[in-house]
């Protein structure tokens, strides 16, 4: 089956009714991802960006999925990545299972950095700069930090790798790291998909007192 469409990717997520926090995670991570894939095009780089998009919109989905769903026991990102491929999207398995933090701390992960699909890469790095907004990779990795800090040996070792994909790829694409930004695209998407018959199942809750999603262009919750 082909890659999603943004229609199709959305449908997808609003499908599992994701939390807040989490809905607003993943936007800000597909709009890093977008503007990521964006600058490597102009860079003369080849980038299939409908995939960036679609796999970074739903990198974290199987959170999103019932607490005793049986895919859950595969973990994060193979969970994910199993319910895509049950859905019809194998195409977007490998970047999901690649996104994980522990992903730097692989024994190959040195060559994969380097040599891993611009795809895989993108994503994994857009999730190191989101949280509920656009943050640096050291401020990203500082809340694991204080969130794990039984990990505090093998987050050190990922930050190490973490760096270096982000100093490759930002060279790669002509950046600075202090450069990425969201390309803002989810709230119009959305707002098409539910006019073309896709579910509004998106929750009505605000994250830290802000509405989930703004309008177009408002950058205040970057």
């Amino acid at each position: 089956m082909a890659v999603p469409t943004r229609t199709e990717a959305i449908s997808l997520l609003v499908s599992t009714s994701p939390a807040p926090r989490l809905l607003q995670h993943m936007t800000v991570v597909a709009e890093v991802a977008s503007f990521l894939a964006y600058r490597a095009s102009r860079a003369g780089l080849v980038v299939d960006r409908r995939l960036v998009e679609a796999a970074a919109l739903l990198h974290d989905v199987d959170k999103a999925l019932p607490p005793d769903h049986p895919l859950r026991e595969l973990g994060h990102g193979a969970a994910g990545a199993a319910w895509l491929s049950e859905h019809g999207h194998a195409e977007l398995a490998r970047t999901l299972i690649a996104h994980p933090v522990t992903r730097f701390t692989d024994p190959d992960a040195e060559t994969w950095i380097r040599e891993a699909p611009i795809e895989e890469r993108i994503v994994t790095y857009a999730d190191k700069r989101a949280t509920q907004r656009v943050v640096s990779l050291e401020q990203r990795f500082d809340r694991w930090r204080r969130k794990h800090p039984e990990y505090r040996e093998r987050l050190a070792r990922a930050y190490e790798v973490a760096q270096r994909l982000e100093d490759t790829l930002c060279t790669a694409i002509g950046i600075e790291a202090t450069d990425v930004e969201r390309l803002r695209w989810v709230e119009d998407a959305m707002s098409r998909a539910f006019a073309a018959g896709v579910p509004d199942r998106r929750p009505t809750e605000s994250v830290d007192g802000l509405p989930v999603f703004r309008a177009p262009g408002d950058s205040s919750a970057a």
